[in-house]
């Protein structure tokens, strides 16, 4: 059986992996936002599993408001780094696992999750970010990537709650897995940021580090938590934080669950502010 070994969270700025991409990492401004996540490189290289299932948000690149997936899955063998108007990002191309990803595809969809199907898009800064800032720069990704694409970016959105509940299932789709493989969840976007109109700029310290708090000890309550909270607390782009909840749902200390092991180890926390005018969050988490 497959199992989830741990989940990652992380703000994907897209200044970030131009500043990487431009050796601007060292430079006073930046060396603290990679400083975060100098442990977390180790910890990946400690810790490397099979397959990263990874939630993150398109923007605009592979859908368009001709096209909006509530919530997509890449199927396909390799996603390549997306053109968003400056050419793709000098980062590996992404290998998937087809396999795993059309298994927890038809479980999820058995469970009453409407999942879309993707065999073919490019993967943008949302996707390709947090694997340079969990693995430096590298000459190819350390295990394959499953792409998991959720609308935050045109409303209807979906709610925390059906986040949360979507993580559990697919828990339970990789534990019914027939190969043993370790596979972690990432759950990315975020923290407080808005990029227009009269509150842009904006950051909201010790709402983001409550919002933590409560990821780690009170994932859900957390879920029940209105779109009308998150706008109003961490920002229009602040709702990108609903999909935290999906990594966090897949972990196995969640309510209802049958022997579960316990709340999940916190193997590293880190905030900073500011990076391109966006709160950076970033936590491990590691199941007990």
């Amino acid at each position: 059986m497959a199992r989830i070994t741990a989940s990652v969270y992380t703000s994907h700025v897209p200044a970030i992996g131009a500043a990487l991409d431009l050796g601007k990492s060292h430079e006073p401004y930046w060396e603290k936002v990679f400083g975060g996540y100098e442990f977390s490189k180790q910890w990946l290289r400690d810790n490397t599993p099979d397959v990263i299932f990874l939630v993150y948000n398109d923007h605009a690149t592979a859908f368009s408001l001709e096209l909006i997936p509530t919530f997509a899955i890449g199927c396909a063998a390799e996603f390549q780094p997306a053109d968003e108007g400056w050419g793709p990002r000098p980062v590996p191309v992404v290998k998937g696992h087809p396999e795993l990803a059309a298994h927890i595809a038809q479980s999820v969809i058995q469970d009453d999750f409407d999942l879309t199907i993707v065999n073919k898009m490019p993967v943008d800064h949302g996707l390709t970010v947090p694997l340079s800032l969990m693995c430096g720069q590298v000459d190819a990704w350390p295990c394959p990537v499953i792409p998991f694409a959720v609308n935050v970016v045109q409303y209807p959105v979906p709610s925390g709650r059906r986040c949360y509940n979507l993580g559990r299932a697919i828990r339970k789709a990789v534990e019914s897995y027939d190969q043993p493989l370790k596979v972690q969840i990432w759950g990315t976007g975020g923290m407080s940021h808005q990029l227009q109109g009269p509150r842009a700029g904006l950051i909201n310290r010790e709402w983001d580090n409550a919002f933590l708090d409560r990821l780690i000890a009170d994932p859900a309550g957390l879920s029940q938590m209105p779109h009308i909270d998150y706008v109003r607390e961490a920002g229009s782009e602040g709702i990108e934080l609903v999909m935290w909840l999906i990594a966090r749902g897949a972990m196995s200390d969640n309510p209802g669950d049958a022997a579960g092991p316990g709340t999940p180890r916190v193997a590293h926390r880190f905030y900073h502010v500011p990076a391109s005018n966006t709160a950076v969050g970033h936590l491990i988490l590691e199941n007990t």
